[in-house]
């Protein structure tokens, strides 16, 4: 398969400080990849400098075969970035800042024009068209961010914490419309700090922390990969003290239970025997593999900040 995205030891360093540290990964064409990390992991330095928005010190980036900093025009082209920092405009509509944006790549005439109407009616802003930025509210306010990503029908689209702060509405529009362009062939990468989205959504992922990648694979096969299961017991004494083994495992008390972390290579039912022995009144039991949430915090050791 063609690569979409290429990072080749990509450094950034700002004075002594070292924000990538050699980081080198490929996106596939027409993937769903997360980018994920904790803040400060340095996933917006590289996004920032797919983009060109940042110079790296040293290596390389390829967007659809193009080096961001000696093909930059063709790379912008192809890629379109809906960044986490809103606008607000004071000088034009949303349909004007539309066909400013569409004309910087060269695109005009009534075909482009029925693209930004579908795309002011796919993102519930057509009755906001002729509206200046600074009259719209933050989640519309992302809304036209995403449309000015999409005006020049980029191949590879970067969502950076596109659902940060926004309402359900809306988080399930942006999740319906990118979930179409995918299945229309667009390569997605997305960061974010919902790790229940990246997990439903993308089908690969990496992990950031420290300028490093940490874990790097198919979402699936990185979570079955996970040392542990989770075993969520209800019981009648909830307010019993647990003994050492079981203390051990404890991951999450609850007001009816317990919810405690089993290595895969030990028996269940060896579990459920320490909680016999320990005086639990079980009245219900279920397990769960790991989620992407605890694989990522298992491998940073942080919690999302």
């Amino acid at each position: 398969m063609s690569l979409a995205v290429q990072f080749n030891q990509v450094v950034k360093k700002y004075g002594e400080f070292q924000a990538l540290k050699g980081v080198s990964f490929d996106v596939e064409e027409g993937a769903f990849f997360g980018l994920l990390g904790p803040n400060g992991a340095g996933k917006s330095t590289l996004i920032n400098a797919m983009s060109g928005l940042v110079v790296p010190t040293s290596g390389s980036i390829h967007v659809q075969g193009f080096d961001v900093i000696d093909g930059y025009r063709d790379s912008r082209k192809l890629l379109g970035l809906v960044p986490q920092e809103l606008i607000a405009d004071p000088f034009f509509t949303i349909k004007e800042l539309l066909e400013l944006q569409s004309g910087y790549f060269g695109m005009k005439g009534p075909e482009q024009n029925r693209w930004i109407n579908e795309l002011l009616e796919r993102l519930a802003l057509a009755d906001k068209a002729n509206s200046n930025t600074s009259q719209l509210s933050g989640g519309m306010k992302r809304r036209v961010l995403i449309a000015m990503a999409l005006v020049h029908k980029p191949r590879v689209l970067v969502l950076d914490e596109p659902t940060a702060g926004v309402d359900v509405d809306l988080r399930r529009t942006l999740w319906d419309f990118t979930k179409e362009l995918h299945k229309q062939g667009h390569t997605i990468i997305l960061t974010t700090h919902y790790l229940e989205e990246a997990e439903a959504l993308c089908d690969r992922v990496a992990i950031m922390q420290h300028g490093e990648i940490k874990a790097l694979d198919d979402t699936q096969k990185l979570l079955s990969q996970h040392p542990y299961r989770y075993l969520r017991v209800n019981v009648a004494n909830p307010e019993i003290d647990l003994p050492g083994l079981l203390a051990e495992r404890l991951v999450e008390k609850e007001s009816n239970g317990f919810v405690f972390q089993v290595d895969k290579e030990s028996s269940m039912t060896e579990t459920l025997g320490l909680m016999a022995q320990a005086g639990l009144d079980v009245t219900d039991v279920s397990s769960r593999d790991a989620t992407l949430e605890e694989v990522f915090l298992d491998l940073t050791s942080e919690g999302m900040a």
